[in-house]
């Protein structure tokens, strides 16, 4: 559809308002330049004959230049800039009709004159400009006014001013309610005793028990603080401006990051927060490239970095999105979040076991997926080394099934979640997600080579990353469960050391990886290996979060020591020491080039493990998996 079939009856409207102030600023130019004389009259014959022309031609570059088109109640300087541009566009064409048309064919002399012109310049931008700004003051001060209202907490913003004016930006558009700004601490130098859109900033972060007591004394308390992105940045010390606000009794929160993706609108503050690196710079429109318009299928799409990837394809605009899921709760729980967001993308959710290779490759047959993104696994190390034939079943052989399945259906990529551990593994959840990654790895092997020089028709890889914050099943929300019931905060060991990121951005990063090896020279790479920064001692963890939920370790909360449990090492490790790396030019992804054994003795193994599984002969499982993975150093019984 042209932007001209989405026309309104206001862009009519603005069009003939535009129309009568050009008419009003050539007629004025004229005025003030002939001071109403007779130059002036004797001039209006030819005047009239060539307005409707000068009309018909302004109306289309007011279109050109999306001034039919913008609200006013949003109108900010790059609109200013295309008034002008119009403005000028407008002028240079009657400065051609003087000197080139009418002057030496009409009159002999010229007709408008070189003053006319530019006194024509400054009252069309003025003209144009008038009525649009008195509409966007009007709209500014009602809404300050209604945001100003009873309701509105007086509320001090934390961080750098950029941060503070995409906040206010909110307030004033009606975004963000409830909230009425009173003073920004910023910890930028520069932005010391400056206003920002008519907001002091009143001194550093340090300054806030001074900024709130003075507040306080002349009987404006403030209720509420706002952590902007900067507030968060280590220099900052979020952790000691989250302590300082408990005690004196002020609700914190904050503004997410716009890079996010995320809508400028409040949350409050979480733990996480404050535990991150900084987050790699995630090119958003490189991702929305792959997934836009794509049929995307997503195993395990309940679970945690499931779900969060059936978000991010449908906000980066894929056209389908089938969620296999086995846990019906699961299932319902993200279709209706998805269904929430009012999104245009046609999704669907089917309840399916991975396991069962007959059922996935018929769902995948039918709905005919561009990209699966294979997150369904069993992950609980403790649990997978009591039941790992489970993990077997589920992690080898499901992991199988889905990559047939995909390439089966005409996939153009299925993209396994792998994980760190497996790296030189000491689990059976790194030793089964090794060896699914050697049976993607040697089947995108055997692909590449049986098209020659020509391109795949499928690419398979797998992105390991450590542990996800949030996560069903991880660390931070069992510490938040035993801090509010009074401890103890249960560690395995004092040295025991983890990598963490958010899921949006383990996500992200994943879909980042997708690109890559969809580039269009193949890359020699099937496994992706992300950033996790720098590790995070648990026992450090526990204390912070202690401390953030106003209380003292070892003195409100006691933290217990319970032992390593089985499958657990105290430090994980990004690359295993025969495992060569690379860098392939994307910010927050290392490729890994372990060893790729041939598709040839993986099925053999296959088989083999397959008539073991089925009379449970637990030894002769672990022969095996030793056997395809030497490295590995289990403690499973």
């Amino acid at each position: 559809m042209t932007r001209l079939s989405h026309l309104t009856l206001r862009n009519f409207l603005i069009a003939l308002h535009d129309l009568l102030a050009t008419t009003a600023a050539l007629f004025a130019a004229f005025y003030l330049r002939f001071e109403g004389g007779d130059g002036f009259f004797d001039r209006l014959p030819l005047l009239f004959q060539i307005l409707p022309y000068f009309l018909a031609f302004s109306v289309v570059v007011f279109f050109l230049f999306n001034l039919t088109t913008t609200k006013w109640r949003f109108i900010s300087l790059p609109d200013a800039l295309n008034i002008i541009r119009v403005a000028t566009v407008l002028t240079v064409a009657l400065l051609a009709l003087d000197y080139i048309f009418v002057a030496p064919n009409v009159r002999g002399a010229f007709f408008l004159g070189k003053v006319t012109i530019v006194l024509y310049w400054f009252l069309e931008i003025s003209f144009l400009s008038a009525l649009r700004m008195a509409y966007r003051y009007f709209r500014y001060t009602r809404v300050r006014r209604h945001a100003r209202g009873e309701d509105a907490a007086p509320t001090l913003l934390i961080g750098r001013a950029a941060d503070a004016e995409v906040l206010l930006r909110g307030i004033e558009s009606g975004a963000i309610k409830r909230i009425w700004p009173v003073g920004l601490l910023s910890p930028s130098r520069s932005d010391r005793g400056q206003f920002i859109r008519n907001l002091p900033v009143l001194g550093d972060i340090d300054d806030i028990e001074d900024v709130i007591g003075d507040f306080a004394k002349r009987d404006k308390p403030i209720a509420r603080l706002v952590m902007t992105p900067s507030a968060f940045e280590p220099d900052a010390h979020p952790e000691s401006i989250l302590m300082r606000a408990r005690k004196l009794g002020v609700i914190v929160n904050r503004m997410p990051s716009l890079e996010s993706g995320d809508a400028p609108r409040l949350t409050a503050v979480a733990v996480e927060d404050l535990l991150l690196r900084p987050s790699e710079k995630i090119d958003y429109a490189r991702l929305e490239a792959l997934i836009k318009g794509k049929a995307v299928i997503v195993t395990g799409g309940g679970g945690s970095i499931g779900s969060e990837i059936c978000e991010r394809v449908v906000a980066f605009g894929a056209a389908r999105l089938l969620i296999v899921e086995n846990s019906e709760p699961a299932l319902y729980a993200v279709t209706e979040t998805l269904a929430a967001h009012g999104t245009a993308a046609a999704i669907e959710g089917r309840i399916a076991d991975i396991r069962d290779r007959e059922r996935i490759i018929r769902l995948m047959a039918e709905f005919r997926p561009d990209i699966v993104f294979h997150a369904a696994a069993l992950k609980h190390v403790p649990i997978l080394e009591r039941d790992w034939s489970e993990g077997v079943k589920t992690n080898i052989f499901g992991s199988i099934n889905v990559a047939d399945a995909a390439h089966g259906a005409g996939a153009e990529a299925m993209v396994m979640i792998s994980t760190d551990k497996a790296i030189e593994p000491v689990s059976m959840l790194g030793l089964t997600k090794r060896f699914a990654e050697m049976y993607c790895q040697a089947l995108d092997h055997d692909l590449a080579a049986a098209s020659g020089s020509a391109r795949p028709p499928m690419r398979l890889i797998s992105v390991r990353f450590g542990n996800v914050l949030a996560s069903n099943g991880s660390v931070v929300p069992k510490f938040k469960a035993q801090i509010e019931a009074g401890g103890p905060v249960t560690v395995t060991h004092p040295d025991m050391v983890r990598y963490f990121m958010t899921i949006r951005e383990a996500c992200d990063l994943v879909i980042t990886a997708a690109t890559h090896a969809l580039g269009t020279q193949r890359p020699d790479v099937s496994v992706y290996v992300l950033n996790m920064g720098q590790p995070v001692k648990i026992v450090d963890l526990a204390e912070r979060m202690i401390r953030l939920s106003g209380l003292q370790p070892g003195y409100d909360i006691e933290i217990v020591f319970t032992g390593m449990r089985p499958g657990e090492r105290l430090h994980e490790i990004l690359f295993a020491s025969e495992e060569p790396t690379r860098e392939i030019g994307v910010a927050g992804i290392m490729a890994a080039q372990p060893n790729e054994p041939p598709m040839q003795t993986l099925r053999k193994w296959i088989a083999a493990l397959e008539q073991a599984i089925a009379r449970d002969d637990r030894a002769t499982i672990k022969t095996i998996l030793k056997d395809a993975v030497p490295e590995f150093g289990s403690t499973a019984a």
